[in-house]
């Protein structure tokens, strides 16, 4: 490689390493496997060492990643106040090798010459790194890891964590601090992710972004209810005295802390070896997710004198399991018609155990999948546990396929209704074209619009199976029809039960337009792009009018959403709908005065787009912008009130508002046409390191 191609690829490896750390630790949603980003970042740290004179000081290789939430909310008020911490707070080198996990302890024994000293072996828990500071023995803050100098106060929402404790026991020190891991265990994981599915909210990739997403949370309350832990597992060599870690670890315990008590002492390689065997096989039974075996110099004489890189210690190494999978049998497999219609195979599976839970079921998501697997009944195949709450089937282990295995054939006729089913040629699923026939998707759409983030009608499905059977109810406007005298000729129904039953449907025509547009069901309109539609148009009669040109102006609504939104209207049954459950009561015009955050009308009436990067995160600027009355477009057009545009702006925005005569203008203009913003952009505490 000459020296002009490796610039290139350092330069390259830079940015996707430094976008995918964003997603990793800001936005909760990685696109890229821990194992696929680590190799990456090995690839740069050896292009660097082998042209130096391209080595750059804020290289992903001398820096951690940060979790810091810059900004403020629509209210100005700051999310959370990012303070330094008192010793940083680094990450550790990994390795997927053993081989390097020998040549770790090798170094070690080397550098340290004829001391004698141990190693402690901890599991690497997956969640969301945290330093608690105990003064006098009460908990007086905590902060995430952040960039590792400076991290986020999370004091308030650590207190709602059930086994942090706020004060401590016994013969505790005056002040010192302790660092851990947030965790979510997989069944509060699993109960997190079913209620964002259920509400067509993205699930979370995995249990560690869910803890990272929870530990965030605006609402104490809110992060009291994700069931999430606390593990501890260091104190700062300086931040009190110890002959060695264990030591350290067995005292915190006796303080009352949550230390871990999966943690080994190992003499040498072969100890090292055994523990990481053993817990690479019991992690599967564990209730929470590790990923990995972390080894620890035991000794802190001897951490002190192997020291530190400017990004980790040298006296730690973590070494990073495989993804988890199981290998079972596939005993046959069903098609499920979701409320869109579409259909989805779901593998039947001999049942296996697989992070914390017994696994029987998992998705093949569609055809080409299947095909592309070559999958086969009766095949053993692997299976891996994601963000899905149904598991994915990875791939078939060829090598113990049986003699016979029936290739499965996927229907070309609804499983639930018969409608010959359709392609197109942009969609990768099949779908049923019986919209409002065929009972499952009726009877989804029914379960979808009494849901509790969107009318929240005490039905549940068992009820709809009734409604639908008994012919009550064959679409949402026909709820608030229902009455006693129906309701009690069912079975199982009571006084008690059709009474609570009828308040809520009465309680819902409370709801406002934005959650009721949600409950219409619309295909790609999930809760939050409901939301920015209400706000944008304000009412459902402008919503209805609007061309697909006018929805595309809307922020982060494109073609697809637009084209749904815009059918949904056309068809006939949309807009009977919208007219029954307008008589019914049902709100379909916001109240302005309704918007939380709410703070002016000094952006009424315009059309703005954003572009590039800002003094707060993108989404607290579009929060600015609609708290002011401030409309969002994801596109420049001739509508386009003016662009707002931050550091490295796309330049094809800028082109056309060039071309437009759309008029560009800076965070701090946009700042000075606000009530009570002096225009300037506060810069963040400087850091004590």
């Amino acid at each position: 490689m000459d020296k002009t191609t490796a610039k290139y690829r350092i330069d390259e490896l830079r940015r996707i390493l430094k976008e995918n750390s964003d997603r990793y630790y800001l936005d909760n949603a990685p696109t890229m496997s821990d194992y696929e980003f680590d190799q990456l970042m090995h690839e740069l740290e050896g292009l660097e060492k082998e042209y130096p004179e391209f080595a750059r000081a804020d290289s992903p290789t001398r820096r951690v990643g940060s979790d810091l939430e810059s900004g403020a909310d629509a209210a100005g008020k700051t999310v959370f106040v990012q303070k330094p911490h008192r010793y940083p707070m680094l990450s550790l080198g990994n390795t997927y090798s053993i081989s390097e996990v020998e040549e770790f302890v090798a170094r070690a024994e080397k550098a340290l010459g004829g001391r004698k000293f141990s190693y402690c072996c901890e599991q690497k828990f997956d969640g969301t790194a945290i330093c608690l500071t105990y003064s006098s023995g009460r908990l007086v803050q905590a902060l995430t890891r952040g960039d590792g100098t400076k991290g986020d106060d999370v004091t308030a929402n650590a207190l709602q964590i059930s086994n942090i404790p706020r004060t401590l026991k016994g013969d505790y020190p005056a002040d010192f601090e302790i660092r851990g891991e947030v965790l979510m265990p997989y069944e509060a994981f699993d109960r997190l992710n079913e209620e964002r599915l259920e509400q067509e909210d993205p699930p979370f990739a995995n249990p560690r972004n869910a803890a990272s997403g929870s530990l965030k949370l605006t609402d104490p309350r809110e992060v009291a209810s994700r069931g999430l832990f606390c593990v501890l597992y260091h104190i700062p060599a300086d931040s009190l005295s110890f002959e060695s870690h264990a030591q350290a670890m067995e005292a915190a315990r006796s303080w009352g802390l949550p230390v871990s008590d999966k943690a080994r002492l190992c003499h040498g390689i072969d100890e090292i070896k055994a523990y990481i065997d053993y817990w690479d096989v019991q992690r599967k039974y564990l209730p929470y997710a590790t990923d990995g075996i972390v080894v620890k110099i035991n000794e802190m004489d001897c951490q002190r004198a192997l020291g530190y890189t400017s990004k980790f210690p040298r006296w730690a190494v973590a070494y990073k399991f495989k993804a988890e999978q199981a290998c079972t049998k596939l005993l046959g497999i069903d098609y499920q018609v979701g409320r869109t219609g579409a259909v989805t195979p779901v593998a039947n599976l001999e049942p296996v155990q697989l992070s914390g839970t017994v696994v029987k079921r998992a998705t093949l998501n569609n055809e080409d999948q299947m095909r592309q697997m070559d999958i086969r009944i009766g095949d053993s195949v692997y299976v891996e546990k994601g963000g899905e709450i149904i598991p994915k089937i990875t791939s078939v282990e060829l090598s113990l396929r049986p003699s016979g295995a029936k290739v499965p054939e996927f229907p070309r006729l609804c499983p639930d209704c018969g409608t010959p089913l359709v392609r197109m040629d942009d969609e990768a699923r099949w779908f049923c074209p019986n919209t409002y026939g065929c009972p499952m998707q009726i009877k989804g759409r029914l379960m979808h619009f009494v849901s509790r983030k969107a009318m929240d009608i005490l039905a549940g499905e068992a009820s709809i199976d009734q409604f639908y059977e008994a012919s009550i109810a064959r679409r949402p406007s026909d709820l608030y029809k229902i009455n006693a005298y129906q309701l009690l000729s069912l079975p199982g129904w009571q006084e008690r039960s059709a009474r609570k039953f009828l308040d809520s449907v009465a309680t819902s025509r409370k709801v406002p337009f934005e959650r009721v547009l949600y409950a219409l069901g619309i295909r790609y309109v999930g809760e939050t792009t409901a939301r920015t539609l209400a706000r944008h148009f304000g009412s459902i009669d402008a919503l209805a009018a609007a061309s697909r040109e006018q929805l595309l102006e809307v922020g982060d609504v494109g073609e697809v959403i637009a084209g749904s939104v815009a059918d949904f209207f056309a068809g006939s049954y949309g807009r009977e709908e919208v007219s029954l459950l307008k008589e019914a009561g049902l709100h379909f015009e916001t109240d302005p005065d309704s918007i939380p955050g709410r703070l002016s009308d000094a952006l009424e009436g315009k059309t703005i787009v954003i572009s590039g990067n800002f003094s707060i995160s993108r989404d607290k600027m579009k929060e600015m912008i609609a708290a002011h009355g401030g409309r969002l477009a994801s596109s420049v057009s001739s509508r386009t009130s003016f662009l707002v545009a931050g550091e490295k702006s796309g330049p094809e925005k800028l082109r056309k508002c060039e071309k437009l005569g759309v008029r560009v203008i800076s965070e701090q203009e946009l700042r000075s046409m606000l009530p009570g913003d002096d225009g300037k952009i506060r810069e963040p505490e400087p850091s004590l390191f």
